[in-house]
């Protein structure tokens, strides 16, 4: 079978494998149909992903369908559309025994610590497969995990019907978070510098978008709460800068929610923190996420609504690859097509 491979950084290539096989009774084989190139993986290709390790193939956001199961294997059947969950944990440090497998100290992430899903087939055990409709489409499918990025932060800022949130950026991940935000009923604010991002954010239902680079994102968001600030503010630029700001900015008894891997202090005071009780919380992965966007999947609230813009075949993936580094403000999310 054919498999995307970087072998270091900078380098890609389309490697010939062995069809892997069930070696246990918890595994499922199968076929991928789809995968979504995402930031991380282009970090990797670029060789400034911290946690991954080479080579490796690439690739997390996946959808494909079943052609086999194991002896043990109850929940899943042959011919079923499944997504990913690309997360392999202990289940008994600290962090697996307080519900957060998404940070255990033995984290797997499928596609950065071991070979992920760019692969025509890939054996998964089946606690980290999650059957889709099969009415939806591939396309359609592959978003689930970039969803539940969205999901978990909008988890994690605790958001809440009512409340008003402001995200900054209106990349991928922010109109993830963006779509998951106003599902659970919030006004949400939205913070860019590409007009044609904000735009989208406009289309994908953001209440108000902000041009960072013309106006003052701090008066306009004061102008807009009446001077409370944001009551969640979740950081999707993450810059040193954008985090004070989500720090200044969000409201008495306020959430901040930092998603960046930026290794760059930034300045805070602790005044603000304190006097406004603030409470600041990182957000990575997913907790438990799946399933609550696989349901809205299969009752049609979330629907990608142009989120994708290109898509590739599998024997044209070096020029997805550059495509999507050479025109970031033109690449919403780039699928790979395996058929």
């Amino acid at each position: 079978m054919k498999a995307v491979q970087v072998p270091t950084a900078h380098e890609l290539q389309i490697i010939e494998q062995e069809r892997p096989t069930i070696q246990k009774n918890d595994e499922v084989l199968v076929k991928i149909k789809r995968v979504g190139i995402c930031g991380s993986d282009m970090h990797i290709y670029h060789g400034t992903n911290p946690l991954a390790t080479y080579p490796r193939i690439v690739g997390h956001e996946v959808a494909g369908e079943v052609v086999e199961v194991g002896s043990s294997v109850e929940g899943l059947k042959v011919g079923d559309h499944v997504v990913v969950e690309p997360i392999n944990y202990c289940g008994e440090c600290y962090a697996c025994r307080k519900g957060r497998p998404n940070v255990c100290e033995k984290l797997s992430v499928f596609g950065v610590h071991e070979d992920g899903g760019m692969r025509e087939y890939a054996v998964l055990p089946e606690k980290q497969l999650h059957a889709v409709n099969k009415e939806l489409s591939w396309d359609e499918i592959v978003l689930a995990e970039p969803y539940t990025i969205g999901a978990q932060a909008v988890w994690r800022g605790n958001v809440e019907a009512g409340d008003t949130v402001l995200i900054q950026g209106c990349g991928p991940i922010g109109i993830c978070i963006l779509k998951l935000a106003k599902i659970a009923g919030a006004t949400v604010y939205m913070t860019d510098l590409s007009e044609e991002r904000m735009a989208f954010a406009k289309e994908s239902g953001a209440d108000v978008v902000i041009n960072a680079g013309n106006e003052s994102v701090k008066e306009r968001i004061l102008e807009l709460t009446n001077g409370e600030g944001p009551n969640v503010v979740i950081d999707a630029v993450c810059l040193p800068a954008t985090v004070e700001l989500s720090i200044d900015l969000v409201s008495p008894a306020g959430y901040v929610v930092v998603l960046g891997f930026d290794e760059r202090p930034s300045a805070i005071p602790q005044l603000p923190i304190t006097k406004k009780e603030v409470t600041v919380v990182g957000s990575r992965l997913q907790t438990n996420q799946f399933g609550k966007v696989v349901e809205l999947l299969n009752s049609g609230k979330l629907k990608s609504d142009g989120l994708t813009t290109h898509k590739f075949a599998l024997a044209d993936v070096q020029e997805a690859f550059s495509f999507v580094e050479k025109n970031p403000d033109k690449v919403r999310k780039a699928l790979v097509v395996f058929e």
